[in-house]
């Protein structure tokens, strides 16, 4: 068996924790180590129902799988501002530029879907009825944009979240409206008894991996070491 060695630095955060939770038991204690000697923080990605071992996994991922943010091209039209620097939220139409801010308008969301319905721009049809196609965005920067006056109009690649549609100025925003709003870190605690979550394949393996037996064994060879150790070793052989 291959000698687990814990660093003085690991030794103090985990005597931390056993004064603070006196009851805590052996996998509990364990569960705490692992997270802090991989430094790991495991999220849940809400609108999938999965847990992963942090946010560099599900981000990559999904940049991977061109599930994450596209490209998109949007139209600014010209004339008079249709927002103004209290505008938090902006409805836009993709064949024309229109836009319409959540202070300049009483129902933005119903004038945009009016617009998209009557544009004469819009040629996207789905049975022969036209599609009803508007991009959404609450990103400061791109509705910078739109309250510019402009003598001409002009096309911005932006981009936009392929998980909630809404348009960001860059990749980096996206990234970090996800991160902000569609996952929520966890304890490695708390993550092998939850049931109402999948775990991720990979950091499941990882999870099953260090539970081995020969592995909490070595952990608790580990502490016993170090005296003040002793009482919380005791009580879980006891147990």
């Amino acid at each position: 068996m291959t000698k687990n060695v814990i660093t003085s630095n690991l030794q103090t955060i985990l005597l931390k924790f056993l004064t603070k939770n006196k009851k805590a038991d052996l996998l509990t204690t364990y569960l705490f180590y692992l997270e802090n000697k991989f430094q790991m923080k495991p999220v849940l990605f809400i609108r999938e129902k999965t847990i992963y071992q942090g946010e560099e996994e599900i981000i990559k991922k999904l940049e991977s799988q061109g599930k994450l943010w596209r490209e998109t091209e949007i139209k600014i039209q010209v004339g008079q501002p249709s927002v103004n620097v209290a505008t938090n939220k902006i409805y836009i139409c993709p064949f024309t530029g229109k836009v319409f801010g959540d202070n300049t308008h009483p129902n933005p969301q119903d004038a945009i879907y009016d617009w998209v319905s009557n544009c004469p721009e819009n040629m996207e049809r789905v049975d022969g009825i036209k599609v009803k196609r508007f991009f959404i965005s609450e990103d400061k920067d791109i509705i910078k944009n739109y309250i510019k006056k402009r003598k001409d109009p002009i096309n911005k690649i932006v981009f936009s979240s392929a998980v909630t549609g809404k348009l960001f100025n860059s990749k980096a925003a996206v990234i970090s409206d996800f991160k902000k709003n569609q996952l929520k870190v966890l304890s490695l605690i708390d993550v092998p008894s939850q049931n109402r979550f999948q775990i991720e394949e990979n950091f499941m393996q990882f999870i099953q991996d260090q539970l081995e037996e020969s592995k909490i064994s070595s952990f608790i060879e580990s502490l016993g070491s170090n005296k003040e150790f002793t009482p919380y070793i005791d009580e879980w052989i006891e147990v």
